[in-house]
């Protein structure tokens, strides 16, 4: 999975707009500045968002039931899912990617031909069944499955922080002018791990309780290039902390299918506890803001208990809290990795829930120990992209 090392602030976001905080280590990339200090000449926008979500449910009691061994563990209860979507083996990444992604571009009214950037996210890249490839590139893939023939492509992988990430770099490139439109997809089939996982997790100690969290689930998002006077993109930033990388970990399985992962969930919510007001509020200073004007704050889908007990320290931390209480799905959808904030997006969208100069906070947490985030105001192009949902 990628990693990117610490680096220093540029001199000229030195002093961010609306705070004095010294510098830190923590990088922001601000769409009013390009990485030179210079002026940037273009904003960018999330002009839609996409999902795919598999047929078939099935209940945290359905998974529980499955497990080899009596583990008399409530795993409703400690972490709020109630059920998650996964693959029966008829979908796996690619074909959720693209999914998405059509349902994405159908939203927004787009032809592939308008696309300049396909950039592949996820994690997880099976294509007929649970065989990783490598190459070709599962953009590529993405992009002749759509029609988007002079597309450049390319993967990046950034564990659950992978569609934020390119995120970023779409808003990079679209700011500086290199393109004027970019698809970001990932397509997640990481249900495997918790097949693999209930044949040995024992207690609620186990490393791959977790495991027992995740969905499946495709996103996509638009980003292109913002009329003059559009709102779009005020922040997109990450940083690494490496201390915590071998918090969470996966490799093959030596004797099924897939692969198993092993975390230290606890740890990782300590870690993230610590350090996410910190970052969140960094943030908030260089875009000249506080968290009172913040509509919604999307975080990445762990558990609610994780999710509600952050949303209580980050609001002490900062002071206030933001207009609305922190967005919840993983209580339907389960963890999706990479996809979560795309499909926490489309609800809220497809809910009404999201209106034109509305505020949005996504917080990205991945291991690595990734953390990052993206502030958006919605414009009216993406308050009219609501669907029936998918």
């Amino acid at each position: 999975m990628a990693r990117s090392p610490r680096h220093p602030r540029p001199a000229a976001e030195a002093a961010p707009p609306g705070g004095g905080s010294e510098p830190s280590d923590h990088h922001w990339l601000l769409t009013e500045r390009s990485p030179d200090g210079a002026a940037a000449p273009f904003v960018a926008r999330i002009a839609a968002v996409g999902r795919k979500l598999p047929a078939t449910h099935l209940t945290t009691d359905e998974l529980m039931g499955s497990t080899r061994h009596r583990t008399r563990i409530d795993l409703e209860r400690l972490t709020g899912i109630r059920e998650r979507r996964v693959s029966a083996g008829d979908e796996d990444s690619l074909s959720l990617a693209i999914a998405a992604a059509r349902d994405c571009l159908a939203r927004s009214g787009r032809r592939a031909e308008e696309i300049d950037l396909v950039v592949s996210c996820s994690i997880t890249k099976y294509r007929g069944g649970l065989v990783q490839w490598l190459e070709p590139t599962t953009s590529l893939a993405v992009a002749r499955a759509l029609g988007a023939h002079d597309a450049m492509t390319f993967d990046l992988s950034n564990a659950c922080a992978g569609t934020l990430s390119g995120v970023l770099v779409a808003n990079n490139w679209i700011r500086r002018g290199a393109i004027d439109r970019a698809l970001v997809v990932s397509g997640e089939y990481i249900s495997q791990l918790g097949t693999n996982a209930a044949r040995h997790v024992r207690s609620i100690m186990s490393r791959e309780l977790a495991s027992l969290t995740l969905g499946d689930a495709g996103g996509a998002v638009l980003v292109e290039r913002a009329e003059a006077g559009q709102p779009g993109i005020t922040v997109a930033g990450f940083t690494t902390v490496a201390d915590h990388s071998r918090l969470c970990l996966a490799h093959p399985a030596r004797h099924h299918a897939g692969a198993r992962m092993f975390t230290k969930a606890r740890a990782i919510h300590r870690v993230a506890i610590a350090d996410t007001p910190v970052l969140l509020r960094e943030a908030l200073e260089a875009a000249g803001l506080r968290i009172d004007d913040i509509d919604h704050v999307i975080p990445h889908q762990t558990s609610a208990r994780a999710i509600r007990k952050g949303e209580r320290v980050v609001n002490e931390a900062l002071g206030g809290e933001p207009r609305n209480p922190a967005v919840v799905t993983v209580d339907r959808y389960g963890n999706t990795a990479s996809t979560t904030h795309v499909v926490a997006l489309v609800e809220e969208l497809d809910a009404g829930r999201l209106h034109a100069g509305d505020r949005v906070a996504l917080l990205a947490l991945a291991s690595g120990l990734e953390i990052g985030v993206v502030l958006f105001t919605v414009d009216e192009g993406l308050e009219a992209c609501r669907g029936n949902g998918h």
